[in-house]
């Protein structure tokens, strides 16, 4: 049964951000607020979090998970960052994007794509998301939270606790943060490509059409 915490989405009480890193240590995948819509996390090493993390969302091995990272600093650590690429992150976060680089050898190979090794990056500009990021020391596996069936995110924490408290370990309640999923911008081509339309806008890439 999943705990549920009603945290500020501002200011984040520091000892509930505590127990939510403590949580994420210990193999508990958790539900959390971002700048785009709530999203799925879990420990980065933890296999049996990321299957649990693919079943909720009912996801192949093909499909992108992502990385949630502190800052530009950290990015370069988990994917092979270019000058060209820096400039458009340092530019573009933090923010509702995710990045699709090219992954270093910090990120275990069941997590990059197993044609391109290739990994999804992404930048919060959320208090409770970066608090917990700051807190964890390390990037927060994630996936936006939708589930299987939906035509958009969940949004509603207590629509959230009645259909996933029994599958995940702790509901981070921060209210309504919105039900529009990142823009996915792919950086290891010449040209960025846009993967997904989302709250990113795709003016700074020159993609607008």
């Amino acid at each position: 049964m999943a705990q549920f915490f009603s945290i500020h989405p501002q200011n984040p009480q520091p000892r509930l951000i505590r127990q939510a890193a403590d949580i994420v240590r210990a193999g508990g995948v958790i539900v959390y607020p971002t700048d785009s819509c709530y999203a799925l996390g879990c420990h980065l090493g933890d296999k049996d979090c990321e299957r649990q993390l693919r079943q909720i969302r009912g996801l192949d091995e093909h499909h992108h998970l992502t990385l949630m990272v502190r800052d530009l600093a950290e990015i370069a650590t988990y994917a092979k960052v270019d000058n060209r690429q820096f400039r458009l992150l340092k530019a573009n976060t933090p923010g509702s994007y995710t990045f699709i680089l090219e992954a270093t050898r910090e990120v275990p190979r069941r997590l990059q794509h197993p044609k391109r090794a290739t990994i999804g990056i992404r930048v919060p500009d959320q208090p409770v998301a970066l608090a917990l990021l700051s807190e964890l020391g390390e990037p927060l596996l994630s996936t936006t939270l939708i589930l299987p069936g939906d035509a958009l995110p969940l949004n509603d924490p207590e629509a959230i606790r009645e259909r996933l408290e029994k599958h995940v370990a702790l509901i981070l309640d921060a209210g309504p943060c919105g039900v529009e999923p990142t823009t996915v911008i792919d950086l290891t081509g010449e040209t960025p490509q846009v993967l997904r339309k989302g709250k990113g806008s795709l003016a700074p890439f020159g993609l607008e059409h």
